[in-house]
């Protein structure tokens, strides 16, 4: 222990030319122990650094997992259908992914009604009437009676109770300069939400305004009806919207929707750029700093490097002339980022949807997205996948270099306690010494005085 420095202080001062401080003495020797130390620390820094970097390749990997789930799913946004119409003001219409593929003729004949009716008019709301009741049928359903008593016998008071029998109509009060009415108003359109009103003996007039129909139109020849302006079950997946009648038959197209797939697309090479990206950071001199990334001598992340971008130029075989990402419109370039070409995307969608999505998703041999899919589930495993492997080899030799680091501090700390202890008392001695020595000296010189 100590240190030629040290060692240079302690004989200067016991020389007499220098005042010897204790604290910075020990101090000098505990910090010529703390080389392995810091070696440790440095070592925790370079893990650090490397966990990070796995972190992010980590998130960045779960995004790129989501953009290629997306591309191999049936129900997902290569599956998708858009229905267009060639006149939205008689109708519209939306289509699931399971919809087909095709072109349908529309006639609207009629709109389907909602039934309504309403009372004579009265000075306003809360204008007493003759109580009494009334019912009322909602289409074949079974009447209900409606009771007019003291509690109820206004505009307002009867709407309200009326509202609380939830019974498949509601009712409110209308008013204008006239006066005050009640308005009932059924709860379902077409016949079969249509109402009946009997046995009134109450001091109200009710007249039925509008009767409940269905609408009823011709689809490829066809004649339906349907209950709402709202139509579905007709076409598998499609969804009919009835705006007006027509005096000539519309078309409704359903098709792929071409613009949820190139998104899906795009957000795939997006993500597998952004993986790209670090993996190559990993790998690429800094000519300043005169090295590589944190994962630069990791062989594993080599290999996720190696894996990504041979999933990249995989091959479909037996699908015409949509073989790999270059054929469906995605470019590879010079450092394994992807490029969409909007153009060739575009074209290929439009000649033959059904094998582009047939490249992405082939179920034997696997097509494009289910291959990467299956790797990239390796990869992300978070137990034991490659990255999880990793981070928890860094986080258990972090934890034993934490322990080792605390332990040499603990170690250093007390050989300080003991150092201050014994150099305290020599920097006591060493204080006493002039004294000594003068007091030597005088006496020295006191017996050659009496000897002489």
């Amino acid at each position: 222990m100590g240190t030629t420095s040290a060692t240079s202080s302690l004989s200067s001062a016991a020389a007499g030319t220098s005042t010897f401080n204790a604290q910075q003495y020990v101090a000098q020797i505990i910090a010529s122990e703390q080389g392995p130390e810091q070696l440790m620390q440095q070592q925790v820094s370079t893990l650090s650094d490397q966990s990070t970097a796995l972190g992010t390749l980590s998130t960045q990997m779960t995004t790129l997992q989501n953009a290629v789930f997306a591309l191999n799913d049936f129900q997902g946004a290569l599956a998708a259908k858009q229905a267009t119409s060639s006149n939205d003001a008689v109708a519209t219409a939306t289509a699931a992914a399971n919809a087909i593929a095709g072109a349908h003729t529309l006639t609207v004949t009629s709109l389907a009604t909602t039934s309504s009716a309403y009372s004579n008019t009265l000075a306003d709301g809360n204008t007493t009437f003759a109580t009494g009741s009334f019912q009322v049928q909602v289409g074949t359903g079974t009447a209900v009676t409606v009771t007019v008593d003291s509690s109820d016998d206004t505009l307002n008071g009867l709407a309200s109770s009326i509202n609380a029998l939830n019974a498949g109509f509601s009712a409110s009060v209308v008013t204008d300069a006239s006066g005050a009415r009640l308005s009932l108003v059924s709860g379902s359109s077409g016949a079969p939400g249509d109402l009946t009103i009997s046995s009134n003996t109450t001091g109200l007039t009710l007249t039925k305004s509008v009767t409940g129909a269905d609408a009823a139109f011709t689809l490829d020849g066809i004649s339906l009806q349907s209950a709402s302006n709202t139509a579905s079950g007709m076409l598998p997946g499609v969804t009919i919207d009835l705006a007006g009648v027509s005096a000539s038959p519309v078309t409704l197209t359903i098709a792929p929707d071409t613009s949820q797939a190139t998104t899906a697309v795009q957000s795939f090479v997006t993500a597998y750029n952004a993986v790209i990206g670090t993996l190559n950071q990993q790998f690429a001199y800094d000519p300043t700093t005169k090295s590589t990334g944190p994962l630069g001598s990791d062989t594993m992340v080599m290999q996720i490097q190696q894996q990504v971008l041979g999933d990249a130029a995989f091959t479909v075989p037996g699908n015409g002339a949509y073989t790999n990402l270059a054929a469906v419109g995605v470019d590879m370039n010079e450092d394994g980022t992807l490029s969409v070409n909007t153009a060739t995307l575009s074209a290929s969608m439009a000649a033959n949807y059904s094998a582009v999505q047939n490249f992405f998703q082939q179920a034997s041999p696997a097509g494009f997205a289910a291959n990467f899919s299956t790797d990239i589930t390796n990869i992300t495993d978070p137990t034991q996948g490659p990255i999880a492997v990793d981070q928890q080899g860094i986080q258990q030799t972090t934890t034993s270099l934490n322990q080792a680091i605390a332990d040499f501090q603990a170690n250093l700390d007390s050989q300080q306690q003991e150092l201050l202890q014994i150099y305290s008392q020599v920097a006591v001695t060493l204080q006493q010494m002039p004294n000594t020595l003068n007091s030597i000296n005088s006496q020295l010189g006191s017996l050659s005085k009496s000897g002489g």
